[in-house]
């Protein structure tokens, strides 16, 4: 019997100083999600962001894919649940997605190969994506009678594509490959396979020379006013950070940095 404190469908590993790689590892099903991956993908996610000194994750796939999405072989007792039973496992689905975008740190996605409906979904929930010369996204939703709008893609793919793309993607269900990938902005760069992970750890150490307190700040400042409609209510949030900001020690030492031309050293507090 697996120890319920060790995840069994994922790995997390200790990359450098405050990164950490996160691995979804089920790759003889492609790391198709289940129950049980919702179930670590949650719990591990808010482990995570507890963990003192935490500054970047990347988020990859075992194997040759990223994710293939729900398992199907779980899909099969779907019709059997009635409409709230659905909706429970419809929500615990969302509710480790949200975790993981909710992240405090920045989640760099190293797609490495196929994300497809609910896949496609997790890397859209990550701030950065890096893909593979391999990777590959499908909307599938449709393609399985399902719709699109599933585990936040219907809210965060026109935001990154715009909404005819988005919408000539979905309702197609047809296969977008990395370099047209990249080219609407799905994907941030693309590399070569053997280079993924390499890259992933590149951005991540840009990252983590900069003030903990200042990313993490910056990172919630995006994500709410992604969700604000308004230019003034954007411009009190930002007001706050700044205010808080400055009342940090890594503040005071990035002014001392630059005033005798070093490298600041910062303390994330």
């Amino acid at each position: 019997m697996p120890d319920p404190g060790v995840p069994t469908t994922l790995r997390l590993e200790e990359h450098d100083e405050g990164v950490v790689v996160l691995t979804l590892d089920r790759p003889d099903r492609s790391n198709a999600m289940t129950v049980t991956m919702f179930e670590e993908l949650e719990q591990t996610s808010r482990v995570l962001d507890r963990r003192e000194g935490l500054r970047v994750v990347v988020l990859t796939g075992a194997g040759k894919a990223f994710c293939a999405g729900y398992d199907l072989a779980d899909a099969e007792r779907l019709p059997e649940l009635g409409a709230l039973g659905m909706l429970d496992l419809q929500e615990h689905a969302a509710r480790a997605l949200a975790a993981v975008r909710g992240l405090r740190v920045p989640v760099i996605a190293a797609v490495n190969g196929a994300a497809a409906g609910g896949g496609l979904s997790l890397a859209l929930a990550a701030d950065i994506r890096i893909g593979s010369s391999r990777a590959r996204f499908k909307a599938s939703f449709v393609t399985i009678g399902l719709s699109a709008g599933d585990l936040g893609t219907s809210w965060l793919l026109p935001r990154l594509i715009g909404p005819a793309a988005a919408s000539e993607f979905v309702y197609t269900g047809r296969t977008m490959e990395a370099r047209e990938a990249e080219r609407n902005g799905l994907l941030n760069r693309v590399v070569d396979a053997d280079e993924l992970l390499p890259a992933a750890f590149e951005l991540a150490g840009q990252i983590r020379r900069n003030s903990p307190g200042g990313v993490q700040l910056s990172k919630r400042a995006l994500h709410a006013n992604m969700e604000i409609g308004s230019y003034a209510a954007a411009l009190e949030l930002e007001n706050r950070g700044q205010a808080l900001l400055t009342r940090t020690a890594d503040m005071a030492e990035a002014l001392e940095a630059f005033r005798t031309g070093r490298d600041p050293v910062f303390g994330g507090s």
